[in-house]
């Protein structure tokens, strides 16, 4: 397993790998995605054989949100009864994040948008029986205490009865210093992609990451190598 990355080192990874080895950036979204879903469904099994579940993935704006859109298609996929809700316009998910918003779309999964941000009673429709909230509001850029109305809606997720599944990093905690917001997602699990992040293993970032995972995206072992000597 390659030694673990910063917050710089996270976004240089895609980087390299579009325009160094020629890979698509939808490709390693894709496979990002599917990784966390292979993980979450293991986790699934393992709490109900009978793989009865409702998903209710949390999407910002982001390639985090990316991230969610394909695990909404992949559990859509095998079967699962998933929600996406987003926090923002359709039109500020642009890149590769909106691509897969718009394939989703069409896929005929339910999404609902919170523009205005604090409507308790409509999410609390959302949270209550859900088996797992998936947590695909804030990647690995992200520093310092979440904006409104994310803080609030972090809050609500941690106030669920649901499992919390974290994509990338739980929303809210410093990839670099595992340092924890004032309103930071405590998962059950996390899924992180490529390597584990140098702030999970700070002492105290357990709380807030629950079981880590870490998905590979499909990048050659040799760019991580040179990334990280």
């Amino acid at each position: 397993m390659p030694p673990a990355i910063t917050r710089q080192q996270s976004p240089e990874v895609d980087r390299i790998a579009v325009e160094s080895y020629g890979m698509s950036s939808l490709v390693l979204m894709e496979n990002a995605g599917r990784g966390a879903t292979d993980i979450l469904c293991r986790l699934v099994e393992e709490d109900s054989p009978s793989r009865v579940g409702r998903f209710v993935i949390c999407c910002g704006k982001g390639n985090n949100a990316g991230d969610g859109f394909v695990m909404a298609r992949h559990l859509d996929l095998r079967g699962y009864k998933v929600q996406v809700l987003v926090w923002g316009e359709a039109t500020e998910l642009t890149g590769d994040a909106g691509v897969n918003f718009r394939i989703v779309q069409k896929s005929g999964i339910p999404i609902e948008a919170f523009d205005s941000g604090y409507e308790l009673d409509r999410l609390a429709k959302h949270f209550n029986g859900a088996t797992w909230i998936i947590d695909a509001l804030l990647g690995t850029g992200a520093r310092g205490e979440p904006r409104p109305p994310l803080d609030w809606v972090i809050d609500q997720m941690n106030a669920a009865k649901a499992k919390r599944f974290a994509v990338d990093l739980p929303s809210g905690l410093d990839c670099d210093t595992g340092g924890a917001a004032r309103h930071t997602v405590r998962a059950d699990a996390t899924c992180t992609f490529v390597a584990m992040k140098r702030g999970f293993l700070i002492p105290g970032a357990e709380r807030y990451t629950g079981r880590v995972f870490v998905a590979d995206i499909g990048v050659p072992r040799r760019l991580l190598e040179d990334l990280c000597e």
